[in-house]
């Protein structure tokens, strides 16, 4: 992601695309973009969007069987949990997530372990398509850590054919490399953005025009 940045308080959208196709859609304010990497902020109340089959049910309502065999639909709906920073590191493949309880305190970190992000800027719309890879850490404030999704992961990894990481063995590496920089608590597991608190003026966005145009990766 790399030669190219977003203003602070712009808003861009933030997708997951599998193999062509969006699997779901988060407008976000950009915090900060440099060096490190790019800042998101995903504020409750949030218009996104994500893939469903036709009777309403995600992904991981259903067995990946069943999931492959379905027609999809994007359906919009609200950013209901609490308010999220993402920082999306330069050219990583992955990001980390800072989850906060409901009255805003920091819980932990999510390593969500992802194909790093092409940006994309077309001047009234701009955003970052990445490919969500589905096994994540979750990284306590002790920096002890634990997988989360495994079952998931190596349920799609028995469909090939069907699932969209060629190489399973390269995205556990990268979470083993993630979560040796957590043990040691360093950047950004160092204390780094936990008192982090929005812009008053930020609103919360609701779903750009154009949010669905196809993918750039």
């Amino acid at each position: 992601m790399t030669g190219m940045r977003f203003s602070p308080g712009r808003v861009v959208v933030h997708r997951n695309v599998r193999r062509g196709q969006i699997g779901w859609v988060r407008p976000a304010r950009v915090v900060s973009d440099d060096d490190r990497g790019l800042l998101l902020w995903v504020a409750r109340g949030t218009q996104v969007a994500a893939e469903v089959a036709e009777d309403g049910r995600g992904m991981r309502m259903m067995p990946f069987t069943e999931w492959v065999g379905s027609a999809y639909r994007l359906r919009v709906a609200t950013w209901a949990g609490p308010p999220v920073l993402k920082f999306l590191p330069a050219g990583a493949d992955h990001s980390v997530w800072f989850f906060r309880d409901e009255a805003g305190r920091f819980t932990n970190w999510y390593v969500n372990l992802e194909e790093h992000g092409v940006r994309w800027d077309d001047g009234d719309l701009a955003g970052v398509d990445m490919l969500d890879q589905d096994l994540d850490v979750l990284v306590w404030p002790d920096h002890t850590w634990e997988w989360k999704d495994e079952g998931e992961f190596a349920e799609r990894l028995a469909l090939p054919e069907h699932y969209w990481v060629p190489d399973p063995a390269a995205v556990r590496a990268e979470g083993e490399r993630v979560i040796k920089i957590a043990e040691a608590a360093q950047f950004p597991f160092d204390g780094t953005w936990l008192d982090f608190v929005p812009d008053p003026g930020w609103t919360a966005p609701t779903l750009p025009p154009g949010w669905d145009r196809p993918p750039k990766r």
